[in-house]
């Protein structure tokens, strides 16, 4: 593989680009078809260890040399379909993290909730505190979960995992039985699928809100959940207690049908906005007593589905949206709702708009469309309506985007292609020319991600250090690799 060059913090550094061929290499499963049978409510068994996997795959997608043996190579999506027999493999030394679970019915959204293990955490084994909600086949089957991973350790690689003695070996099995993953959940019955969750504080007080099928929003305590999935007992208590359906702290029902756009405020504890698939956007105030003031008069602007919405991370009366209609809009609150649009632009993609991400340590808006583009905007130069970087890396509408929680030049983006990039925008080629074995990826492009089905949301964890979490069709994966 090539190198790439890049100017940072006024160091000329270099950084390896990455492409990787992957499967899930760890699984952390629920047992059974049924995640909601009456025995895995009460505890989703430990995930299984990763590496179990990883020594039983064969090498299976390369060219084959004169003495039968196969050589694996790079695999690029969409350059080269998979031909019959085929299939995707791991380059595990490029990851130092990997774990897979599922959830049963899918999640196809989530949100990570903090906890108070610190910050910047690098050290084995790490945990983590998930929201998510499902999207089962009917209605009644769907739960709002609260998940807590942990026990989660390297690939063997990052923990300097070699050979040893045939005595060091025997004790290989305890080892690797200690350092299996584990999963609590907490789960609450939901009444209808789950279109979006995101998670915030108030105080001490965990919340979630919920976009749903049934056009409602609603407002969750996770406190309940969150105890249990720390304390056995409490759990038992939980799990005899808890199994009716979940009753919200508050519920608007003013939209006029579901939607999927909603952020709260990272300024205004309590503060949120919510889109429709009707092109209507609410803000919600919080009031004492855990209820908040919902304006019913919309803020009026879009045509079309509002698909996503971000809260500026500095101006506390600013937000973003973007739309089916194909524009992206900055709105202050301060202004009444139907002259609050700021500054649009009305064609930033050929289609729809799906989904934005406001970094938050420079003036940039991320924005990913059912084109295919990632398009990154000078909130300084909006006006102008034209993006300062245009990316063509995904085959298919692009489903996430996020930037990295501390990095102001890191993103991550996944599609419907069933990739998953992370990139760094200070990266620069340092041959004009194309580079070998690469001739279609663009130099910003530092790690490509594979092996799930339908990807639909991407998170960073904001405080284990660079680990991304991926949900889709097939599950959970949760990973750091050796590029961020």
């Amino acid at each position: 593989m090539g190198f790439n060059c890049f100017q940072k913090n006024g160091a000329l550094e270099k950084r390896k680009r990455v492409v990787t061929r992957v499967l899930p290499f760890s699984k952390m499963s629920a047992p059974g078809g049924d995640t909601f049978s009456d025995a895995e409510i009460e505890k989703v068994e430990e995930m299984e260890d990763s590496e179990e996997e990883q020594e039983e795959m064969e090498e299976s997608d390369g060219d084959e040399e004169g003495d039968g043996t196969v050589q694996p190579r790079v695999y690029i999506p969409g350059i080269e379909p998979l031909q019959p027999g085929e299939e995707l493999e791991m380059d595990q030394t490029a990851y130092r993290l990997y774990h897979h679970c599922q959830t049963g019915a899918p999640c196809l959204s989530f949100d990570v909730i903090r906890d108070d293990l610190g910050e910047n955490r690098e050290e084995s084994p790490l945990s983590m505190l998930l929201c998510a909600g499902t999207q089962a086949e009917t209605a009644q089957a769907n739960r709002l979960l609260v998940m807590r991973m942990h026990n989660l350790h390297g690939t063997r690689r990052e923990e300097g995992d070699g050979e040893g003695s045939e005595s060091e070996s025997e004790g290989e099995g305890d080892e690797q039985e200690e350092k299996k993953p584990a999963l609590e959940l907490a789960m609450l019955p939901h009444y209808g699928a789950i279109n979006r969750v995101r998670v915030t504080r108030v105080g001490d007080t965990p919340l979630a809100a919920v976009w749903s099928e049934k056009g409602q929003v609603e407002i969750f305590d996770l406190r309940p959940q969150l105890d249990a999935v720390h304390d056995s007992a409490i759990m038992a208590t939980f799990l005899r207690e808890q199994q009716k359906e979940a009753t919200p702290l508050f519920t608007f029902t003013g939209h006029m049908t579901e939607g999927f756009a909603v952020d709260w405020s990272p300024k205004v504890p309590g503060r949120l906005a919510t889109g429709d698939c009707k092109k209507h956007i609410h803000v919600w105030e919080p009031r004492e007593g855990g209820a908040w003031h919902v304006d019913q008069r919309p803020f009026a602007g879009h045509t079309h589905s509002v698909e996503d919405i971000q809260w500026s991370p500095t101006e506390p009366t600013v937000f973003a949206s973007c739309s089916v209609d194909t524009s992206i809009r900055i709105w202050d609150t301060r202004a009444p709702p139907s002259k609050a649009c700021m500054l649009s632009v009305s064609q930033a993609h050929s289609s729809d708009v799906n989904v934005i991400s406001w970094n938050r340590n420079e003036p940039f808006l991320l924005s990913g469309g059912d084109d295919g583009l990632l398009k990154v905007w000078d909130l300084r130069q909006f006006k102008a309506g034209r993006p300062v970087a245009s990316f063509k890396l995904h085959s298919a509408p692009v489903s996430s985007v996020e930037w990295h929680p501390t990095d102001g030049s890191v993103f991550a983006s996944a599609g419907s292609d069933d990739v998953v990039g992370q990139w760094d925008l200070s990266v620069e080629s340092c041959d004009p020319g194309t580079e070998a074995g690469l001739p279609t990826l663009p130099p910003q492009v530092l790690f490509l991600h594979q092996g799930q089905t339908e990807v639909k949301e991407v998170h960073w964890h904001p405080q284990n250090s660079g680990v991304l979490i991926c949900t889709a069709l097939s599950g959970f994966n949760v990973f750091r690799t050796i590029s961020v």
